[in-house]
């Protein structure tokens, strides 16, 4: 009985047929082998623990603005693209219209929501983007003059339109880029490649991976000091 049993549930034994997944290198042949491009990035540099929470809650700034430079983008090459096949100048303009009503109506009660420093970062990211500062981006969809009175309005609250984006010279952009850059790699955020023309590697050797948070120690320290916000316990 044990033999039968055993003699039933053996498996035959035989080699496998499905050998298209390996590569076959014979003496004296070059192997090439395709990889899909990736970059790794160096290790953060703090100066201190403390630094580590200013940068962490400044990521939580890029994640939320992110999303919305990235629709931008899509939205504004969707209309680029449609433009170029409509001949009638009219019917132009009565597209255009369209796309910035509803473009209006998609980012208005959102951006309202956000925080100073979220708004200034949404705007570099605009640019970064779409190659075009939002105030550029703002008179393709309105007229020159309406472009200038919402930079006026930005204004107010220390925030310009025509604000760019150089991480290669601006500490809070290379802080911007190495947040995405980071998030891209971790699969934290959907890639979006820059329309600008910058080489963050290089940045990245020239400035040593370190992080520079004081400009945010500042901001908190101000803020503290107007009671506006409450110092977090250790």
């Amino acid at each position: 009985m044990s033999v039968g049993s055993f003699s039933q549930i053996q498996e035959t034994d035989s080699l496998p047929i499905n050998v298209d997944d390996y590569v076959f290198v014979k003496p004296g042949d070059t192997l090439v082998v395709n990889l899909n491009e990736f970059s790794l990035l160096p290790k953060h540099k703090f100066n201190s623990r403390d630094d580590v929470r200013y940068y962490l809650w400044f990521r939580k700034k890029v994640f939320r603005a992110y999303p919305y430079a990235q629709l931008a983008s899509e939205r504004l090459d969707s209309l680029n693209v449609r433009l170029e096949k409509i001949e009638s100048k009219s019917k132009r303009r009565k597209y255009t219209r369209l796309i910035q009503k509803y473009i209006e109506g998609e980012f208005t009660d959102q951006i309202k929501k956000m925080t100073t420093t979220e708004g200034r970062i949404l705007i570099k990211l605009i640019h970064r983007q779409t190659g075009k500062t939002a105030f550029d981006n703002i008179k393709v969809l309105r007229s020159g003059w309406k472009a200038f009175w919402y930079n006026t309005t930005a204004n107010v609250f220390s925030l310009s339109l025509k604000t760019e984006y150089h991480p290669e010279i601006e500490n809070e952009d290379f802080l911007i880029e190495e947040v995405l850059q980071r998030a891209f790699q971790d699969g934290k955020l959907k890639p979006q490649a820059t329309k600008l023309n910058f080489d963050f590697t290089k940045i990245m050797i020239e400035r040593k991976s370190e992080i520079n948070v004081e400009e945010y120690k500042l901001f908190f320290a101000k803020m503290r000091k107007k009671g506006k916000i409450r110092k977090a316990k250790d």
